[in-house]
């Protein structure tokens, strides 16, 4: 096995004829003589030319899509198009049968809904060996960047007895007996008796205890699973998903935003210069997928136009009431061609607002900037106007929020003030508010959500389709 090259570092090769040993799975079987046999390190086949008239026929019948294969040969020049290598087989082995009568990806297009179904297979396909080869360095980026910049990786829990979003949305975690669950005597689940004595719930973000390291290390970033128990089916939500979260002290609001910026240009210059091959070919897929729409529903970039795009351009920013007034003013709002038509200062804005200001009135991604508090969340710092707070949200093309984040609130009596208006218990939360009674200082910090940050370099449409299995309401498999 340690003889083994992979097919990428093969077609990579500058030599030829020497020997070489690869393994792989076969995609296709030809005339019983050329076998195009893939390992997932890049979309391209490696062409296997077989010399069947003395080759076992038994072997040859095991060659079928799906089986793996070791394979050793002389590497060669093709001879023919569409390959720049083959190797002429010496030595052929079946590691693993595939019965081509029940193997479900016979070489033929498939939906993605039906490749949903088979998610334990669908990597072998090239669509999906492309997307999770560019998360894989979207990841890889992540980190690199943080750790260019000194950041501290800090693992924050993923058992919390926070809700830090305060919006009731989370996984209760628990190892009671469902069928008789100790009760206190006014009736109520008796958690004490609970594996942690209290109430307990997978994470919804690591934020709140991303704080407290920032409070000693300056900066640190999480990169972990978080969990929303939402029941959406859309395109764009999953109940698991994962979730980038740099938390920074002495930042304000513009340093905050320099950073969401420059991670998302770097981490998309990351893949485009590592993924090149696979960029190329999902931007001819969802061109080819672009062909049967209506005109007016086709997109006006290709997938890399609109990556390159965003490098391109600075984000432009701009208030949360200066987009009100322009989303008041636009001709979907005055002709109510939006669902949620805009009436009034204080509405929560929805994707369609979100792409309507980053892809018809602006053409780029955009920054908003100062949101009414009542709309966000109870650790914002608040704006002398009383009214807002100093939230930001990146808004991407095609995808709408793909960042939200804010400067918090470093002031103990406003933030327990804002704590008492929106009903979260400060008795819960004394360790998080001891931050702010022990050397406060302004600080901030943002979530990106990684899948979106995929679905965007990938130009997917559906979320489920850039995390390998997919969490969403009534479906765990796999």
């Amino acid at each position: 096995m340690s003889k083994r090259i992979k097919v990428k570092a093969l077609l990579e090769s500058t030599q030829t004829n020497i020997e070489v040993t690869v393994m792989g799975w076969v995609r296709t079987f030809r005339n019983n003589q050329f076998i195009a046999l893939n390992d997932g390190s890049t979309n391209s086949n490696i062409q296997i030319v077989v010399d069947f008239e003395n080759t076992d026929p038994t072997l040859l019948r095991r060659i079928t899509t799906g089986a793996a294969l070791s394979v050793t040969g002389t590497l060669v020049e093709s001879l023919g198009k569409g390959q720049k290598f083959d190797i002429k087989a010496t030595a052929i082995e079946v590691l693993g049968d595939s019965d081509p009568e029940k193997y479900p990806l016979q070489p033929k297009k498939h939906s993605l809904e039906f490749l949903r179904e088979i998610a334990h297979l669908r990597f072998r396909t090239n669509t999906f060996g492309a997307i999770f080869r560019v998360r894989n360095s979207l990841a890889f980026a992540v980190h690199k960047f943080f750790q260019e910049r000194s950041f501290v990786y800090l693992h924050t829990p993923v058992i919390t007895a926070s809700d830090a979003e305060g919006a009731g949305e989370a996984f209760k975690v628990t190892n009671l007996d469902l069928d008789r669950l100790p009760r206190t005597d006014d009736g109520q689940i008796d958690y004490k008796q609970d594996f942690f004595g209290k109430a307990t719930n997978l994470t919804v973000s690591g934020q709140l205890e991303g704080e407290l390291g920032a409070m000693a290390l300056s900066d640190i970033y999480t990169f972990g699973p978080t969990f929303r128990a939402e029941n959406s089916n859309t395109t764009r939500h999953l109940a698991e998903f994962w979730m980038i979260e740099p938390e920074m002290a002495f930042y304000d609001l513009e340093d905050n935003m320099d950073l969401a910026e420059a991670l998302l240009k770097y981490t998309i210059s990351y893949a485009l210069e590592h993924n090149a091959e696979d960029i190329e070919f999902l931007t001819q897929r969802l061109a080819d997928e672009d062909k049967q729409k209506p005109q007016n529903e086709r997109s006006e970039m290709s997938l890399l136009e609109k990556l390159q795009f965003c490098l391109d351009n600075d984000f432009q920013r701009l208030t949360y009431t200066e987009a009100i007034d322009i989303l008041k003013d636009s001709t979907p709002n005055k002709k109510k061609k939006f669902q949620y038509l805009i009436e009034e200062w204080g509405a929560d804005l929805q994707s369609e607002h979100e792409r309507y200001l980053v892809e018809k009135h602006f053409k780029k991604p955009v920054i908003l900037t100062d949101y009414p508090k009542e709309i966000k969340a109870f650790y914002m710092r608040q704006n002398d106007d009383g009214k807002t707070v100093r939230a930001m949200d990146i808004l991407f093309p095609g995808i709408g929020e793909i960042v939200g984040g804010s400067q918090r609130e470093e002031r103990l009596e406003k933030l327990e003030q804002r704590m008492g208006e929106m009903g979260i218990p400060t008795e819960e939360l004394w360790w998080y508010l001891d931050t702010r009674r022990f050397g406060a200082c302004p600080h901030a910090g943002f979530g990106l959500g990684f899948e979106r940050l995929v679905l965007f370099v990938t130009g997917m449409g559906n979320i489920r389709d850039v995390i390998p299995f997919p969490r969403f309401p009534k479906n765990a498999e796999f």
